[in-house]
């Protein structure tokens, strides 16, 4: 008999899917035509600089016109508005804001997601999303996305440290080897993602 291996998939329930359509409309957002950036993560160390993320975001936003969604929880709030302070491209900040429900839906209608390893990021793949996860010590090839196109990008292993009263390696839930991530190798993985995926942009009603 032949195994073959589950992807996982999740479906978010009707009203779910209104919340997130409106939330979208609200916000002036195009299905399929924004992505959605969460910075968080469990730890400190598995989090890219939010400077980075906003000089990624606005290299992005000139060389590909989407738009920008930040999303993430109650405790992420801090490094979402340390995000929309240093770009400057125009960002929508709902960073705990939404459900988990809501929040896989909205992930759904996005072009791509691009952010930490974290929970996020996995519901961005089940919900059929391309991803680009931002990872350090932990090893793409066991905790990355499946199911959908993804990048995985990770700086050099093994990396110099620079934040010896944070790591404690060889712990991946407590290094900071994300932090050496450069902008151009993010910026670069969402094109080539962006170049070898399709989805239909939806226009808001």
């Amino acid at each position: 008999m032949e195994l073959r291996a589950q992807v996982p998939t999740i479906e978010p329930l009707p009203l779910e899917t209104a919340k997130a359509l409106a939330l979208l409309d609200r916000h002036h957002l195009r299905r399929n035509a924004f992505i959605a950036v969460h910075a968080g993560a469990s730890f400190r160390g598995r989090q890219w600089q939010p400077e980075r993320f906003a000089l990624a975001i606005d290299e992005l936003s000139r060389q590909t016109g989407l738009d920008f969604l930040l999303v993430g929880g109650p405790g992420e709030r801090a490094s979402a508005e340390r995000i929309v302070a240093k770009a400057a491209s125009p960002v929508v900040n709902v960073v705990g804001a939404l459900s988990l429900a809501t929040l896989l839906a909205v992930l759904g209608h996005a072009r791509l997601f691009l952010g930490n390893e974290s929970g996020p990021m996995h519901m961005a793949a089940a919900a059929g999303t391309p991803v680009v996860g931002l990872f350090g010590l932990t090893d793409p090839a066991v905790w990355g996305p499946v199911g959908v196109a993804s990048v995985t990008p990770r700086p050099s292993m093994p990396c110099e440290c620079i934040a010896r009263d944070l790591c404690r390696r060889p712990d991946p839930s407590k290094a900071c080897c994300v932090w050496q991530l450069e902008v151009k190798a993010v910026v670069d993985a969402v094109c080539a993602i962006l170049s070898r995926t399709v989805k239909d942009v939806e226009h808001a009603l």
